[in-house]
């Protein structure tokens, strides 16, 4: 391959964020398999989408008693996955834009930073909502942990896709640092 054509190295911080968000992931689908029943088909995610308190509770029936806590430790493993999948997504943001100094690029790098800052932030409110939801669970936690998850989901599309044209529509190859 020819160095002059090389992609440039990763900073460090962007493996490291990058890395540990891979384990943190690999983790949570691990802990996530146990939870998959007919009543929850995609586990955790499942609970996160019920949207009512009927669905909710059918879910944490099929469950039974090991299927909690291993939902719990779903949901504080998922406590750390938040900051490190922010920090991943941010670094990688940085990482696309450090050779775009022009004003659209810094304003849709600030627009994907918010997307992705929105979703962590909705992630540990459907968290607590979720922990909260457990025993027994309601309709409104439900509702609104399902409203979280899906401004979670919105906004990390929309993030990434704002990263795909960030970097789609680089007009010169990264600089050698």
């Amino acid at each position: 391959m020819d160095p002059a054509h090389a992609a440039p190295a990763l900073p460090t911080g962007l493996k490291a964020s990058l890395c540990v968000s891979a384990v943190l992931l690999l983790v949570l689908l691990l802990i996530n398999q146990p939870l998959q029943t007919a009543s929850a088909p995609q586990g955790i995610v499942s609970f996160q989408l019920a949207g009512s308190a009927d669905h909710a509770e059918a879910i944490i029936t099929s469950w039974q008693t090991d299927g909690i806590g291993w939902a719990r430790i779903s949901l504080w493993v998922d406590f750390l996955f938040i900051p490190a999948y922010m920090l991943a997504l941010i670094h990688l943001t940085r990482h696309f834009t450090r050779d775009r100094p022009g004003v659209r690029e810094r304003m849709s790098a600030r627009w994907v930073r918010a997307l992705f800052t929105t979703a962590g932030l909705s992630d540990a409110t459907e968290n607590i909502l979720l922990l909260n939801n457990l025993n027994p669970p309601t309709d409104a936690m439900t509702l609104s942990a399902t409203l979280c998850a899906l401004i979670k989901f919105t906004a990390l599309t929309l993030g990434i896709a704002g990263l795909v044209i960030i970097r789609a529509s680089r007009r010169h190859p990264l600089a050698h640092h």
